[in-house]
């Protein structure tokens, strides 16, 4: 089966990680990359000075640095099993994305996450976090910034157990996992003395799904924020990616509502895997 991958770039280093790790992730298996940047002037202020010729200029610019990006791609990446294709917008990245899924089959969503600094920054950049608000078609794969490529042998998935997950929603970290025979590690962080009977059966159900996988369950007693605790668990285990579903009141959700100060502690270490219920 070919795969469709969607890479969105700016054509900085850190895009260039985010392709750079993408290719390695699929060496093995056909693909179309889609290489994606829209020339779409984000500060509203800015517009107000800027010509219409100053838009086409740079819209040419952008059709040219594309070009060349997927010529870099190309040499780079000497590999039969794969094949690339652009794709340039004029309009703003998160629309423009939704219209690409719409056009195409795509199976992952990888980029680039360098969240910048100051307080009225987004922990892990502001696009990113778009994305995972409000994109539920596909799965997203954001990968830190200069993060160097290493077989992801290793996922975390943690989970409150809360909830029952379905096969099919658990498909995209299955077939994640499938790519490097990778070992799932699930995470639960006690908020309770014991888990209730909702809880047990959804735990049940869990891993009857994981039967296949090689998978483990651990359980970390909560002694502070839940995405400390998280990166805590990813360095002692040497996580390779973490992994989670996107649902209202999902750990995402709540990491997205936190006050940005409380953000900026949550920087994801490994590639952070996000996936729709």
């Amino acid at each position: 089966m070919k795969r469709s991958i969607l890479i969105p770039t700016d054509f900085s280093d850190n895009a260039w990680s985010a392709i750079i790790y993408a290719l390695k992730l699929y060496a093995d298996e056909f693909c179309t990359f889609y290489l994606l940047h829209t020339s779409h002037l984000s500060n509203p202020v800015s517009r107000t000075y800027i010509t219409s010729h100053y838009v086409q200029k740079t819209h040419e610019n952008a059709k040219k640095e594309l070009i060349e990006l997927k010529n870099q791609v190309e040499q780079s990446n000497v590999n039969a099993n794969h094949d690339f294709q652009t794709i340039l917008s004029s309009k703003p990245l998160l629309d423009t994305i939704k219209t690409t899924l719409k056009k195409h089959p795509i199976d992952l969503i990888v980029m680039g996450t360098k969240g910048a600094t100051g307080i009225n920054k987004f922990f892990m950049g502001s696009n990113t976090v778009d994305l995972i608000k409000n994109i539920n078609q596909c799965p997203i794969l954001a990968v830190p910034d200069q993060y160097e490529f290493s077989a992801p042998s290793r996922i975390a998935f943690p989970t409150d157990f809360n909830r029952f997950y379905d096969y099919l929603e658990l498909k995209p970290l299955l077939d994640f996992a499938d790519l490097f025979n990778s070992h799932i590690y699930v995470l639960h962080i006690n908020v309770e003395k014991k888990l209730n009977e909702l809880q047990e059966y959804n735990m049940t159900m869990l891993k009857e799904h994981l039967k296949n996988f090689k998978h483990s369950f651990h359980w970390l007693p909560k002694y502070t924020k839940k995405t400390e605790e998280i990166n805590v668990f990813i360095e002692d285990l040497k996580i390779d990616v973490l992994a989670m579903i996107n649902y209202e009141h999902s750990i995402i959700e709540n990491i997205i509502k936190e006050p940005i100060i409380k953000k900026i502690g949550f920087k994801p270490i490994v590639p952070f895997l996000v996936f729709p219920e």
